[in-house]
């Protein structure tokens, strides 16, 4: 008891009971239910690791012996690992003859393969929250007592600073978008909130919390290999040889390590018989992804990190400093080492980018939630002023190039988007007006609450946040989405190749590719279920190279083939595709 009241004496959190009022459930709720489903049906997979996932899940589907070793076509897709596609293919199964009662059964998989999401979004923030809640309650992370009482109590406490942890994963920029890819950044979002969890739990419950951490491993080993468990691997290291775990807590630590590997055995043992090559490239993959960045690539990881991070970036950092004499103490310890494993791994992987980044976005979050009670009230102030005119002004700016797309002022931005849909016919929806419309008219109305109400609660700055992004991202969807479907969609060519290849090649003839890329190769398999051979005596190659390339007469093939046919997207400048038939 002496030293928890010591500890509470000391503590740089300052806060009365006010700040801790309840946000209202059905906030919360209304927030992460638009969030999600807002952007994730009614367009095409995009290249390159949203197609790549659907394609695996599809292929899985399709041929039974594509569940062990994920496939796109005959290509072995050997990287990663096989979660998303288990659970991908699962939903497509289940699911898809419900949606095939309402459109075609290409469609019906895409959405049935869309579903998962939904469950990695809301585990994602429910593993935020109830880890937050956890560590908050916690004596080391109370408030100073107050001369003359008021302080909130403990699970009230708890409470906010999980809404804050809520708001800022919903506030965070860099996810907004790879969250509803059918690829494996939304569930390693989740098992890295999962694992955060069974770290908070294994405080109360050593046992219960160290099968969750060891399921969340091993779901990380399945999902993202090597890259995806250093993280973890290194969190449970530390914590080893830390006082932030007892040693009646610590041995639920090699528990976890257990179950997390033994996840990955019975899984990898049977890939490995099955198919000794597809094992040794998934082996081969997860070790060549290490190695030290050079300067310039390390620079740019760093440079993308922080806004790929915003909002939570400044926050976690100034957590640890007003934390510092707490560095041991779980609710720092546990998402501080989570955060500083997951910072080393993406300086360890080569070309480290936003599916590495991913990794940083739960303990982020919680350290940013950390320091919001250590915060003077006119910092949180900034951030409420921030928010509103930095969201503002990006709707203003979604509206304005909406309005020169399809009223052609002002001219140059007009100019600018339409360089980019070349071919491109808009066409206004006024449901989708009169929707954004009601979006904006939202964010009026909850800007002028909070400006007018003013509450106490900490998690004032931090609503208009997480408000204003998914208004921002609400308006983009039923504006853009259309256009942006038409500029990154491969449905279109897809289907002129398929039937190219239907009018110019037998069904017994081969066909291999060349220079066709990941992205694009799934892309053939999802939309028309092209698979591509490896045959060296195959008489058709599918090219893919430039218009550069094909004015220059410099692609390969150029003397020994006649060209078949020639296509590329619509608004694609460069990128063009030939079906070529050889003369040997």
């Amino acid at each position: 008891m002496h030293s928890v009241s010591v500890l509470q004496r000391t503590t740089p959190a300052r806060l009365t009971e006010p700040a801790t009022r309840k946000l209202p459930r059905i906030a919360l709720l209304i927030v992460g239910v638009l969030y999600i489903f807002a952007g994730l049906f009614f367009r095409d997979p995009w290249k390159t690791d949203d197609l790549t996932g659907l394609a695996t899940m599809l292929d899985a589907y399709r041929e039974p012996s594509a569940w062990l070793l994920p496939q796109i076509g005959s290509f072995a897709f050997a990287q990663e690992g096989p979660l998303t596609t288990w659970i991908g293919a699962l939903s497509i199964m289940l699911f898809s003859p419900v949606f095939s009662l309402f459109t075609d059964p290409l469609t019906a998989q895409i959405t049935a393969a869309r579903l998962p999401n939904f469950l990695y979004f809301f585990l994602l923030l429910w593993g935020v929250w109830y880890g937050t809640y956890l560590l908050a309650r916690r004596p080391e992370c109370q408030p100073l007592p107050l001369p003359f009482g008021g302080e909130p109590p403990a699970r009230d406490y708890g409470r906010m600073l999980a809404d804050v942890a809520f708001l800022f994963i919903v506030a965070s920029i860099g996810i907004i978008i790879r969250i509803h890819e059918t690829s494996s950044f939304p569930l390693l979002l989740a098992l890295f909130s999962i694992a955060f969890y069974g770290l908070c739990r294994m405080l109360d419950h050593p046992i219960q919390g160290g099968v969750i951490l060891g399921l969340a491993l091993g779901g990380a080993l399945l999902t993202r290999g090597l890259i995806g468990a250093t993280p973890i691997f290194f969190t449970i290291a530390c914590a080893f040889v830390s006082s932030a775990y007892s040693r009646k807590e610590k041995p639920a630590l090699l528990l976890a390590l257990l179950v997390g590997i033994a996840c990955l055995l019975a899984w990898f043992l049977p890939a490995r018989a099955s198919n000794p090559y597809w094992a040794a490239s998934w082996l081969f993959w997860n070790f060549s992804s290490f190695g030290f960045s050079e300067a310039g690539a390390a620079l740019k990881a760093l440079r993308d990190i922080l806004w790929f991070t915003w909002p939570t970036w400044p926050f976690a950092l100034l957590a640890l400093w007003n934390w510092r004499s707490w560095l041991q103490a779980p609710h720092i310890f546990i998402p501080g080492t989570l955060a500083l494993g997951s910072f080393l791994t993406i300086m360890m992987v080569d070309n480290a980018f936003e599916p590495e980044y991913a990794m940083l976005t739960v303990p982020s979050a919680v350290l940013a939630a950390m320091s919001i009670p250590t915060l003077r009230r006119g910092i949180i102030n900034i951030l409420d002023w921030f928010s509103i005119m930095i969201l503002s002004l990006s709707m203003v700016t979604v509206w304005l190039g909406w309005i020169a797309l399809h009223f052609g002022w002002p001219a140059k931005i007009n100019h600018n988007i339409t360089r980019l849909l070349t071919g491109y016919e808009p066409s206004i929806s006024l449901l989708a007006v009169i929707a954004s419309i009601a979006v904006c008219i939202f964010w009026y109305f909850t800007v002028s609450w909070r400006l007018r109400v003013n509450p106490q609660a900490l998690w004032r700055g931090l609503i208009l946040s997480a408000t204003g992004l998914t208004c921002t991202w609400l308006l983009l969807v039923l504006l853009w989405l259309p256009s942006i479907n038409y500029n990154r969609s491969y449905k279109q060519v897809s289907q002129e190749l398929s039937q190219a290849l239907a009018t110019h090649v037998n069904a017994a003839d081969c066909v291999r590719q060349q220079g066709v890329g990941m992205g694009q190769r799934a892309a053939f398999r999802v939309f028309d279920n092209i698979s591509f051979s490896y045959k060296q005596t195959c008489k058709y190659t599918l090219l893919q190279t430039t218009r550069d390339h094909i004015n220059m007469q410099s692609h390969p093939f150029v003397d020994n083939a006649d060209i078949l046919w020639q296509g590329a997207r619509k608004s694609e400048r460069h990128e063009v595709f030939l079906l070529l038939r050889l003369n040997k």
